[in-house]
């Protein structure tokens, strides 16, 4: 059975004290069930994705059973995927399987994450639990998972950025990338978020802006990082036949691959196997890709996964960003949304966040930022890190407008 999207939702993305998780979640459900013209009752399965509620406010098992309590959702299924950056993609991959198979119908995914804390520290602990803490023993101590408190000692950044500074000075030696070339990416990402109306970052930021901004971690400046903060998105997914009955553009799910790191240090990397894959399913090339969003979770990444996924030569991701191609307007729109840094990045909502941004694309409903005749996309989520810095996790699912 082929899946298709039915309806999405996306709650604005920043930082939002007054919510909890359940009135996140409870926003971006509302908002998809209303898009996709459906009711509570008409779902057959909830797949929830979130990363960091329990560590952060105590919320662990039952999460989805918690936040949807009183959504109507009574008898309902729900699964819940804890997946890194990448728990909200993983979610959608288990629903459409349970479409593709038959097992449901009408799927909601959701995906809710509410980062800020009152002690910021604390935020940056929880993503610094993306690593193997057997192997990286300062972190370990510094999240407290050695069994002893955690260290305090005022760190003002993830931890975890210090390891994709690590990786970004690795990919830095072997092209011809410079730190104008980060800041380029910034300021890229910044003007397609000032263009989204439920972006994190609504102001537009200049080059010498970014490259004078604090530095976090060698190359790392605080404008090439993405930012903590609370939001919510949600995507109903449906058989290809339902949606159709129901009169709604055909936003077929072409392609999905969910790769892991770790398997078989021989193989390619984890978002190019990923990619191959849901090329293959999708029956398309990186020729046909009108749209794309990617793991910007710092500038540089943008950069690598411009190569690891096909779009430019290895070598040649510096060259690509500068010709402008991805830039709305460009040949290749990339992270037109704003990205993890112009949008934000709630951990457990940015893969379904970046799913709403490609459909809402192929849909036409892009607004001030809309890709002109965009009929096929593709969204890259990743999650932790694992095995020479490589991600832990990688989600490649590709969109094409059909009819």
């Amino acid at each position: 059975m082929s899946v298709s999207i039915l309806g999405t939702g996306v709650t604005s993305f920043g930082r939002r004290p007054d919510d909890d998780l359940r009135s996140l979640s409870t926003e971006a459900t509302d908002l998809a069930l209303l898009d996709a013209g459906i009711t509570a009752s008409d779902l057959d399965m909830v797949v929830f994705g979130n990363a960091t509620e329990g560590y952060l406010h105590g919320q662990e098992m039952i999460r989805s059973e918690v936040v949807l309590r009183h959504a109507g959702l009574a008898g309902v299924p729900m699964i819940n995927v804890e997946n890194a950056c990448a728990s909200s993609s993983s979610a959608f991959h288990v629903a459409c399987m349970a479409v593709s198979s038959g097992a449901a119908e009408v799927v909601l995914v959701l995906g809710a994450e509410r980062l800020t804390h009152p002690t910021k520290r604390r935020s940056f602990d929880a993503l610094a639990t993306a690593v193997d803490l057997t192997e990286h023993v300062a972190l370990a101590s510094a999240v407290g998972a050695t069994g002893a408190p955690p260290e305090q000692d005022g760190t003002s950044h993830s931890p975890l950025m210090d390891l994709y500074a690590a990786k970004a000075r690795s990919f830095m030696e072997r092209s011809d990338v410079t730190a104008r070339d980060l800041a380029m990416v910034s300021v890229k990402n910044r003007f397609h978020g000032s263009l989204n109306p439920r972006a994190q970052f609504r102001t537009t930021v200049e080059l010498d802006e970014v490259l004078a901004s604090r530095m976090i971690s060698d190359p790392l400046q605080l404008l090439m990082c993405s930012p903590i903060g609370d939001g919510a998105a949600a995507v109903v997914v449906a058989s290809t036949d339902l949606v159709r009955r129901r009169g709604k553009p055909d936003v077929r799910v072409a392609g999905w691959a969910l790769t892991s790191n770790g398997a078989d240090e021989r193989a390619a990397r984890p978002v190019a196997r990923a990619m191959q894959k849901a090329l293959s399913q999708a029956q398309v090339s990186v020729d046909d890709l009108d749209v794309a969003e990617v793991h910007d979770a710092c500038a540089p990444a943008e950069l690598w996964l411009y190569e690891e996924l096909g779009l430019c030569e290895v070598g040649g991701a510096g060259d690509l960003l500068r010709s402008g191609a991805t830039r709305l307007g460009g040949a290749l729109p990339v992270n037109v949304g704003g990205g993890l840094l112009g949008r934000g990045h709630p951990l457990g909502a940015t893969g379904c966040a970046q799913l709403v941004e490609i459909a809402d694309q192929l849909r036409g409903r892009g607004g001030a930022r809309q890709v002109e005749g965009a009929r096929v996309g593709v969204a890259q989520n990743s999650g932790g890190i694992l095995d020479d810095l490589d991600e832990a996790v990688a989600a490649v699912t590709i969109l094409a407008l059909e009819g």
